[in-house]
């Protein structure tokens, strides 16, 4: 297959106010920019995801395209009826009018890049459209996880006229699978041409956290690592002093409860064997309770990068750099504390020539393309399907 022209979108559970829009040419296998190189032999199940990567990709452009103040408002409330809903009985009337209100809005995201860029919708083959996660329950023992992003296919199919690829996560649900993180067959490929060493490692500071480790050889393995920046976004906005802690201010200014850090590090998730999963509420902004707002925003900075180095022990082999991307890496009090913290280098995506915040909107982009061609966009070492997973619907 020749490379086409791929949109892919992506909207945090952070709630930023932002579409993640971004335009890749891609055959959903290789990349381009970043040279030719020898394939080495791998394991079946590692060369599914690394022999089906990017190669010949060509970047287009990335904007930051703002919701409404009301569609914004309506996803918060969505998602707070979201878990009160649980997954159980019908779901909430809202989910239907957030979906199409959010469909539009993506719908029109994706006409305003191509056209800026100087194409037009007839030019493009796919568009990725991750939607928004309202909620997310990993699986137990015994029972099956759920998972539910908002999003029409269809519809904006119907309003583009391109085909749509969407509902990336279900069916890796529906095999046992934890439906995340989806992006480490693009950070894979991203690192085999950055780093084949296995010493660095991708890091995504989103609402969630998530790691992909490739040791060069036969093993890649992802998972989330912990909260991020909802807690702490949550936190501030609930003191009233905004909507995050810009440019790390509070955190630096305050000083972390070590004693409530200690506890909150005993949590059983950061300890538990991967592939795992979270949802943007399993940790919250109630672990500052009862501090001031510089404290509170230091501890919760702390708990995400003692997280973040509790998932690196983990890993087969630790990783001495971090390549970070997502709006995590714009807090410099977190890339501090990150560095001290978890014992590790860390480096801005665009360190290894990445845009840090296209990172997983190219990512939807290059998995709508693998959806296109029916090859798997999710393996064992990373979501602990049992087999290397095709998924995602397309409309059109």
């Amino acid at each position: 297959m020749e490379p086409i022209w791929a949109v892919g979108l992506m909207t945090g559970t952070v709630l930023d106010g932002n579409i993640d829009v971004a335009l890749i040419k891609t055959d959903g296998e290789r990349i381009a920019d970043f040279g030719t190189y020898t394939l080495a032999p791998y394991p079946a199940a590692i060369r599914a995801l690394l022999e089906e990567t990017l190669r010949q990709a060509r970047f287009g452009t990335y904007t930051l395209a703002p919701y409404p103040a009301a569609i914004r408002a309506l996803l918060e409330e969505t998602l707070r009826q979201a878990r009160v809903w649980n997954f159980d009985g019908p779901e909430p009337a809202i989910f239907a009018e957030a979906e199409e209100a959010l469909t539009r809005a993506q719908s029109a995201a994706v006409k305003d890049l191509v056209e800026s860029y100087g194409l037009t919708i007839g030019d493009i083959g796919v568009v990725g459209f991750h939607g928004q996660t309202v909620l997310h329950r990993a699986p137990q023992p015994g029972r099956r996880g759920d998972t539910r992003q908002l999003g029409d296919g269809a519809l904006m199919h119907s309003i583009l006229g391109a085909k749509v690829a969407y509902d990336f996560r279900s069916d890796d649900v529906r095999a046992g699978g934890q439906g995340a993180p989806l992006a480490a067959a693009y950070h894979a490929a991203l690192l085999r041409e950055a780093d084949a060493s296995g010493d660095t490692a991708v890091l995504n500071l989103g609402g969630v956290g998530n790691v992909t480790w490739w040791d060069g050889k036969d093993n890649i393995v992802a998972f989330d690592t912990g909260p991020a920046n909802a807690p702490l976004n949550d936190f501030i906005k609930a003191n009233g002093l905004g909507e995050m802690d810009r440019d790390g201010a509070l955190g630096a200014a305050g000083t972390v409860d070590e004693v409530r850090l200690a506890k909150l590090l005993q949590h059983p998730y950061l300890t538990k064997p991967y592939p795992k999963s979270l949802d943007r509420f399993d940790f919250g902004a109630a672990m500052a309770d009862g501090l001031s707002a510089e404290d509170g925003a230091a501890t919760l900075t702390a708990f995400t990068v003692s997280a973040v180095g509790k998932a690196l022990d983990l890993l087969p082999r630790r990783p001495k750099r971090l390549a970070v991307s997502g709006g995590g890496r714009r807090n410099p009090t977190m890339m501090a504390m990150l560095a001290r913290r978890a014992n590790v280098e860390v480096v801005q995506a665009e360190t290894l020539g990445w845009k840090g915040d296209a990172v997983e909107a190219e990512c939807f982009a290059f998995l709508a393309v693998r959806v296109l061609r029916g090859l798997p966009i999710s393996f064992p070492s990373t979501t602990g399907v049992p087999r290397p997973m095709q998924g995602g619907r397309l409309a059109g």
